[in-house]
């Protein structure tokens, strides 16, 4: 899921050792729009405790932009927009589903799983390749593997924004940062990051 289609994934492969290099991880790719301006969409976070800063987003950007101009595997003009994956996140990878568990979260399959594809609960870890979650009026963990999942995302909730809160304490940052109350972090872009074949 950190990749949706096979243009994303080739950029995956070019993305994640410049991230790497810089104690990044990529969270997610998307290469987004139709042929004549394109979007690439950037969601990474620091290896060590899941966050990123806007100087580290910059410089993942700069990075990101030299490997992109040399290898040139995007046709057309696009922006290029490195962010934090937000409060809300998306879950793409295997490990999302312990460092939240205990959090709500909506995930979707790609198939049907006992007649649906939609399911919302509080995450409940893994247990081998599959994804662990208690779901709303039911009694059982349900056990659904990663690999069906076509999307999965943290539910904004007060406990969520607390647990944010407590972060940005931790870390020292001020409590109020002139966001609404609720309202997703702002994505860092870099404007410029466009290219133009002309």
């Amino acid at each position: 899921m950190r990749a949706k289609t096979a243009e994303d994934r080739a950029l995956l492969e070019l993305i994640d050792p410049v991230a790497e290099s810089l104690g990044l991880a990529v969270v997610r790719v998307r290469l987004m729009g139709g042929t004549l301006r394109r979007r690439l969409q950037i969601m990474a976070e620091r290896q060590v405790d899941h966050d990123i800063s806007v100087e580290e987003c910059a410089r993942l950007s700069r990075a990101v932009s030299e490997v992109l101009d040399a290898a040139d595997p995007i046709s057309g003009e696009y922006l290029l927009e490195v962010s934090s994956p937000g409060i809300d996140r998306p879950l793409t990878r295997l490990i999302d589903f312990d460092l939240f568990e205990g959090l709500e979260a909506r995930l979707e399959t790609d198939r049907m799983v006992e007649g649906r594809k939609r399911f919302k609960g509080l995450l409940a870890g893994t247990e081998g390749e599959d994804v662990a979650i208690d779901l709303e009026g039911e009694d059982e963990t349900a056990l659904i593997p990663f690999a069906w999942l076509a999307d999965a995302k943290l539910v904004l909730t007060d406990e969520l924004l607390k647990r944010g809160a407590a972060l940005r304490a931790a870390r020292g940052e001020p409590e109020d940062d002139d966001l609404p109350e609720g309202a997703p972090e702002p994505e860092q872009s870099n404007p410029d990051s466009t290219k133009d074949d002309a």
